[in-house]
């Protein structure tokens, strides 16, 4: 399932870029014969949003149930990559700490069975919050430097990936696109409840994707690679599934244990 979501994901990408390739003679032959259109003032990030995120979404967990839908046992790794070092510390978890706010950490919070309420904080901020461990995500499209101090969420730099598509695209601005977040500074935690661990030299890349489905439904799909040289081989790679709901009448925040 998670190679079908990448291979997806970038066929996408491929396709607009021939799409791109395509109208590029256009494009300039227009800007030769002076018909081009003049320079135009630069775009918020939340006006010149390529998709819209904003509103309520519920996890359909079709994949890695029996790791995401309950707590699994102690020493149950499968699937990630650690290395002797993270398989060592996740043999020493303690089963009276399920629940800890370590297993609601941006490397593993959009894994979690939860609903997420998506919103502009401002124009330059894209707000996430996540009723399942009450936590809140801010992705920041910015330059400003790092904070020096780690956080559980850390520090989140957001950019749109622009495909270009005649027509425009649905439920955004001209051209269609996915969204991009780079996340580091955080402290350490568990990739899953049982205490499978990340450092906090871990780093995170998620792709947004939103699409339109059947009966007038939208799915969101996150795509995360987790790095981290401290307890991982590899990159740990996963695909997380989202379907719109028309309100927040479901919304039901539960905290996770300080």
């Amino acid at each position: 399932m998670r190679g079908c979501a990448i291979a997806g994901r970038f066929a996408r990408v491929l396709a607009g870029a021939l799409i791109v390739a395509t109208m590029a003679p256009t494009a300039l032959a227009q800007r030769g014969r002076g018909g081009g259109p003049g320079p135009q003032a630069a775009q918020s990030p939340q006006a010149s949003a390529p998709i819209d995120l904003t509103g309520y979404w519920v996890s359909i967990v079709n994949e890695d149930w029996r790791w995401r839908m309950v707590t699994p046992p102690k020493g149950d790794v499968a699937s990630v990559p650690l290395n002797a070092e993270g398989r060592k510390v996740a043999d020493s978890w303690d089963p009276a700490t399920d629940g800890s706010c370590l297993a609601y950490g941006a490397a593993a919070l959009m894994r979690m069975p939860t609903r997420l309420h998506i919103t502009w904080e401002d124009e330059n901020t894209l707000r996430i919050d996540t009723d399942a461990g009450t936590q809140t995500r801010r992705l920041l499209f910015t330059t400003a430097p790092s904070p020096a101090v780690k956080s559980l969420q850390g520090f989140s730099r957001a950019e749109w990936e622009r495909v270009a598509i005649r027509g425009g695209a649905r439920g955004g601005a001209p051209g269609g696109g996915n969204l991009k977040v780079v996340t580091a500074n955080l402290t350490g935690g568990w990739l899953r409840k049982n205490g499978v661990p990340y450092s906090d030299q871990a780093t995170l890349i998620e792709y947004f994707d939103r699409f339109p489905a059947s009966g007038n439904s939208e799915w969101l799909v996150i795509t995360t690679a987790v790095t981290d040289p401290k307890y991982l081989t590899q990159e740990f790679v996963t695909s997380t599934h989202f379907r719109r709901e028309p309100d927040g009448s479901k919304w039901d925040p539960t905290a996770c244990k300080p």
